[in-house]
């Protein structure tokens, strides 16, 4: 089966942020698996482009894909409504599930989320009084100039250290779901 070819101008119609002839010259085109394989163009632009073309099928598994991977990695004990909203999106996806329980579905893993950023406000809440009692204490015990330097030498290269695994964290994540995305359109 052969894939659609897209141009320039089937990219400047979803509305990206930046003219796509920034990469490519403006006569360009090609097929979903061209748009990944474009080393020269931002992962997650790549990424953004070929899931602004992907038919409403796949588009929709590849965010249950993704879906399931953020509750697998990032939930250490998910919410049982999450898992069954992924579930009715996958079988909405192949045929096998209505619109109303897929926004039944919906609707439940929205009032998952709800709850756990209610759960995650409290706890931050908590944490933030707890520290910034704690910090009081100690800022008050701590007079010389020579702790505030060094307190801030080490925050900073926290938080150096902090951005530096983030953003590998996000190319290895970028990466794999271009891998996802190449596996679904090619299998």
């Amino acid at each position: 089966m052969a894939l659609p070819v897209f141009t320039v101008s089937d990219i400047r119609k979803l509305g990206p942020c930046y003219d796509p002839i920034r990469h490519v010259p403006e006569d360009w085109s090609g097929t979903l698996l061209d748009i990944l394989r474009m080393s020269n163009v931002p992962a997650e632009d790549r990424i953004w482009a070929v899931t602004g073309l992907l038919d409403d099928r796949t588009s929709r598994l590849f965010a249950v894909w993704n879906g399931r991977l953020a509750l697998e990695r990032y939930s250490p004990n998910p919410d049982p409504r999450s898992i069954a909203a992924c579930d009715v999106a996958e079988r909405f996806a192949n045929g096998q599930a209505t619109s109303e329980e897929l926004a039944a579905a919906r609707a439940a893993a929205r009032a998952a989320a709800m709850d756990a950023a209610m759960d995650a406000a409290w706890d931050a809440a908590r944490d933030a009084a707890r520290d910034a009692a704690r910090d009081a204490a100690w800022d008050a015990a701590r007079a010389a100039a020579w702790d505030a330097a060094r307190d801030a030498a080490r925050a900073a290269a926290w938080d150096a250290a902090w951005d530096a695994a983030w953003d590998a964290a996000w190319d290895a994540a970028r990466e794999e779901q271009i891998t996802k995305l190449i596996e679904m359109i090619t299998g």
